[in-house]
């Protein structure tokens, strides 16, 4: 899947992943996966935006809904998460990447998530019986997160899954999928899970 052409205007669109690498310090083997990642989706001809947040500065929320009230979808912070909401919500897919800390997410991926909170409303609806945010834009990237784990924890995992889908309601993306690969497992292994995910948000090559 490479770039579209729009049938009404012949206007070309290169489709568009930004990825959202939560990984710590000098962990090659996150490392290594992480370039699967980015290879399978350049193999597919997609234009691949990476955040390497550990190497970035980007300011924790402060929760003072600035972004809602005074400048509309903008954070007051001028720095790398002000970069990072406007690729995500141009992008056709966006992927998270994190070692699960505890079923969650890194404190990097995190902090970076925290700060995309510009790109819904502080309005709410009903969605599925729950009190959910309205959105900004009229529309969202297809969600793909992927968590890394030392070792098979079902535990993890499932809260993994869980979080993904909750996080989800508010992304309001068209699709979103999220799945645990092991770091001792092999690339070939990994590629064909990373594969996987990728189908199940209908991107394929």
């Amino acid at each position: 899947m490479g770039p579209l052409s729009d049938t009404r205007t012949g206007v070309i669109h290169q489709v568009k992943a930004v990825i959202l690498n939560g990984s710590g310090n000098d962990d090659e083997t996150l490392d290594s996966i992480f370039n699967i990642i980015v290879n399978e989706l350049t193999d597919i001809e997609w234009e691949v935006e990476s955040f390497i947040l550990r190497d970035l500065k980007i300011a924790y929320c402060l929760g003072c809904f600035e972004c809602w009230t005074k400048s509309p979808g903008v954070c007051r912070f001028d720095d790398a998460g002000r970069e990072i909401a406007r690729q995500f919500v141009q992008s056709d897919v966006a992927v998270l990447f994190t070692p699960v800390t505890f079923g969650g997410y890194s404190s990097e991926l995190k902090k970076a998530l925290d700060r995309i909170i510009c790109l819904i409303l502080p309005f709410f609806k009903k969605k599925d019986g729950e009190v959910h945010h309205k959105p900004r834009y009229d529309r969202y990237p297809r969600l793909m997160v992927v968590g890394v784990l030392p070792r098979a924890d079902e535990e993890s995992e499932r809260i993994f899954k869980t979080l993904v889908d909750r996080n989800a309601l508010n992304f309001d993306p068209p699709a979103h999928v999220g799945g645990v690969v092991l770091s001792g497992q092999g690339a070939e292994e990994i590629q064909k899970e990373i594969k996987s995910l990728l189908a199940a948000i209908e991107v394929v090559q």
